[in-house]
């Protein structure tokens, strides 16, 4: 670095310094002034250098699975964890205990995107009672089926309770 670009950094960072203090808004002491100003020719320096190689990230863990994810899903009743092989009925709540996400599990064990969450069959026992419940209706649709029409055969004639007789008729 020059020092014409150290002098322009320090320049920059002193006009940027006056710039704050002569907001109104800002409320400061004499004693914060030359902590801020040096905090401010960092920063200006910082964007003036060239970009420096970023810090090597943490090297990310490779998780081996408990099981393997044909196992996972073989029984219809549970899902086998990958991360403790325990049989669960739904992963969400033991993801969230580990502090992961449905994506998050299954970007970790390199999972497709339609890997289950819930066991099978407790996904069918859940649709069933939500369907007896009746989830999943249109407003004004009923739950019962209609009554089929009666057929020919099935019709039957009522008579009625009180039959006139041929007498009632002739005014005796």
């Amino acid at each position: 670095m020059t020092m014409t670009d150290e002098i322009n950094s320090v320049e920059l960072a002193t006009e940027l310094t006056i710039a704050w203090l002569g907001n109104p808004n800002t409320r400061t002491s004499a004693d914060d002034v030359p902590a801020f100003l040096l905090s401010m020719h960092r920063a200006v320096k910082s964007l003036d250098a060239p970009a420096a190689p970023e810090a090597e990230t943490a090297p990310t863990q490779d998780y081996t699975p408990a099981v393997s994810v044909r196992k996972s899903l073989a029984s219809k009743d549970h899902i086998i964890s990958m991360i403790d092989g325990k049989p669960y009925k739904t992963l969400r709540r033991h993801l969230s205990t580990n502090g992961l996400t449905p994506e998050d599990y299954r970007a970790r064990y390199n999972l497709k995107a339609d890997y289950p969450m819930v066991a099978e069959s407790y996904s069918e026992a859940r649709r069933a009672m939500a369907k007896t419940i009746g989830l999943g209706r249109k407003p004004g649709q009923s739950t019962k089926q209609e009554p089929q029409p009666a057929t020919a055969k099935t019709k039957r004639t009522l008579k009625p309770a009180f039959e006139p007789t041929a007498q009632a008729d002739s005014g005796e």
